[in-house]
């Protein structure tokens, strides 16, 4: 037995991995007073001052500073502070803590759920208008549904998945900024027409991080019922979503419940179109569910893999 868990002391990264996740299912940083909240509502203030539509050229070099300007100096004071910290181990494990966040999306799917099978659309908006840039307040039963089903499988796929490769690929610090990146691309998002194109050089950056994990959770959720399908979706309908990793996910879990996800949004009072991928039903309440528990069973999978997968570089093999 005790050879069997060898590996696992040995190897402080699966510690601090599992260990975070625990921490963060059993006591989660509320959303309101998460500190990437503050980074985003800090990210507004700069926009604020620097996002001026002088002319095209100059706002888009004006985003790509103020991109530079909100991530390199965090990174060099996290690399900085690394050699200074009692416990790397600790410091990894507070890192991934501020990086990670399962909870939100879960909490958002079964509130929503609830909403959706009441059909109390003005609770679901309001679960809805936080974690989201287009406008809800006009959005009926369908478009919730679609809504409500974009968002918790990508919250999913950046708030934990991406969250966890990165932090694979660069620790506590890698997974922070990858986390700390794709807010900013939030806050900026150029699908509202304020922010286009100063917000281009973020959303960029975040579609570089996004596409291998993305890429590769979406083809791990294709397997199973329905993966011929799922596999077909992503080569006919990914091409027209204008991000490839989001892409590939949601067309994966659209198809492979055969949901109509996509279409129209309105951002800031325009009206955006958008492709329609996915299959033909349209999502509720039970969808939501669906959604939750797949993409729920999936993570542990993932968590698996990458767990053998850490093991065996540690272990040189």
């Amino acid at each position: 037995m005790e050879e069997l868990f060898k590996p696992l002391y040995a190897n402080g990264a699966l510690l601090i991995m599992w260990g975070a996740l625990l921490f963060h299912l059993l006591l989660p940083i509320p959303r309101a007073s998460h500190p990437v909240r503050l980074w985003h509502k800090f990210a507004q203030l700069l926009a604020e001052k620097v996002n001026r539509p002088d002319s095209y050229t100059q706002n888009q070099l004006s985003g790509t500073l103020a991109l530079l300007l909100m991530l390199l100096p965090c990174l060099v004071l996290l690399v900085a502070l690394q050699p200074l910290v009692w416990q790397t181990e600790l410091f990894e494990l507070a890192l991934l803590l501020l990086a990670l966040d399962w909870r939100s999306n879960e909490t958002l799917a079964r509130q929503l759920m609830r909403a959706m099978a009441n059909e109390d659309k003005v609770t679901a908006r309001e679960l809805l208008t936080p974690f989201l840039n287009r406008e809800t307040r006009t959005l009926s039963l369908l478009g919730l549904g679609k809504a409500g089903a974009e968002t918790v499988i990508l919250g999913y796929g950046r708030n934990v998945i991406g969250v966890f490769f990165w932090f694979a690929i660069g620790g506590g610090i890698g997974a922070l900024m990858y986390r700390l990146t794709t807010e900013l691309a939030r806050a900026w998002s150029p699908s509202r027409q304020h922010y286009s194109p100063f917000g281009l050089s973020a959303v960029h950056l975040t579609a570089l991080l996004d596409v291998i994990p993305l890429r590769l959770f979406a083809l791990l959720l294709a397997l199973g019922k329905n993966a011929a399908i799922a596999l077909s979706g992503i080569k006919q309908q990914a091409p027209s979503w204008p991000l490839p990793g989001p892409g590939w996910l949601l067309c994966v879990v659209g198809n492979k419940l055969q949901l109509s996800l996509g279409g129209p949004a309105i951002y800031a009072g325009r009206k955006t179109e958008r492709a329609k991928i996915g299959g033909r039903i349209a999502p509720s309440a039970l969808h939501i569910d669906q959604i939750q528990t797949l993409l729920a069973w999936r993570i542990f999978v993932w968590l698996l893999l990458q767990s053998l997968i850490l093991g065996l570089i540690y272990q040189g093999i």
